[in-house]
């Protein structure tokens, strides 16, 4: 994990298969709906997902009660199909780092596993590297919110 500490993960089961579980996950256009906190969205054309090592992924946040956006980008590290995603993940406010894409030599990892139980399938995202002093819980509390939004994507889909 290049020395970077763990941070914190959240993981939920959802009553699909596993195949469209991990569609939810690598598929553009489902990234586009549901990636992003229940009270937010995704910003428009901001997504790429290219789940090979090697291949990019992106995502802006709307946050409009700050008038920003969270963007987010990173490299694939690791993808086994139907069973792990793990990439890096370069956080900016600017547009212009984020249209650079130039990664942060502070990047965070990022690993989704995945597997199919009984009743469904479960994904457990964990985050690694360094947070100030008491925002690992508030970035655990954000990512429970994009499980809360998946839940919702794959209910309608």
């Amino acid at each position: 994990m290049n020395n970077r500490d763990f941070l914190y993960s959240v993981e939920r089961t959802y009553p699909v298969s596993l195949n469209k579980l991990w569609s939810a996950w690598v598929e553009p256009a489902a990234l586009s709906v549901w990636y992003c906190p229940t009270d937010l969205s995704v910003e428009k054309d901001s997504v790429q997902n290219q789940a090979v090592v090697g291949g990019l992924w992106t995502v802006g946040v709307s946050v409009p009660q700050y008038n920003m956006v969270a963007y987010f980008f990173g490299e694939f590290t690791q993808v086994i199909e139907q069973e792990l995603l793990e990439h890096t993940m370069t956080y900016t406010q600017s547009i212009e780092e984020f249209q650079a894409r130039v990664p942060s030599p502070l990047a965070h990892i990022v690993r989704v596993d995945f597997k199919e139980v009984e009743g469904g399938a479960w994904a457990k995202f964990s985050q690694y590297g360094n947070l100030p002093e008491g925002e690992a819980p508030r970035a655990q509390a954000g990512m429970e919110s994009y499980f809360d939004n998946l839940g919702k994507f794959l209910q309608g889909n």
